[in-house]
């Protein structure tokens, strides 16, 4: 991850949660505490995605919210519910091969989207660490990405 760089135009509050997350190895910023509008606080499992840019080539890195499924890493590609998928989505579609940190771990990993019956079944554990992605499908016609991070 040290040739990657934060993605572009992101919130502050993710700018500072990288920053935490990079700067103490992390040690700090692995469980975020958050407390969403309509919800009561929580503390969210985070990982730090890096991929590579579709179109610059350049890697950048997200940080997002996580379960597991097995030895994989599930993620959503909810932007909120915005119309349209996150950039790092469209970036692993054109190129699956990830880095992952989680906590204090790095590995490599590839990125597939779940389909049918397992991404039912992981779009319901996604619902268990973030609860808001509910509130984010209803505010989108397009089927929210539920994506698997098999570690390689």
């Amino acid at each position: 991850m040290t040739d990657a760089k934060l993605a572009p135009n992101l919130p502050d509050w993710m700018v500072e949660h990288t920053r935490r997350y990079l700067e103490s190895g992390g040690t700090d910023g692995h469980m975020y505490h958050i407390k969403p509008a309509g919800y009561g606080e929580m503390d969210v499992p985070s990982l730090l995605l890096t991929t590579t840019g579709r179109k610059s080539g350049e890697r950048y890195i997200f940080p997002l919210f996580y379960g597991m499924a097995g030895n994989s890493y599930v993620i959503v590609a909810s932007k909120g519910g915005a119309p349209e998928h996150p950039g790092w989505y469209k970036n692993l579609t054109a190129n699956p091969e990830v880095e992952v940190m989680v906590g204090t771990k790095r590995l490599k990993a590839r990125a597939r989207t779940a389909t049918g019956e397992e991404r039912a079944k992981l779009w319901e554990l996604s619902l268990t660490f973030w609860p808001p992605y509910a509130d984010y499908q209803k505010k989108t016609d397009r089927e929210i990405p539920v994506v698997v991070l098999d570690p390689v």
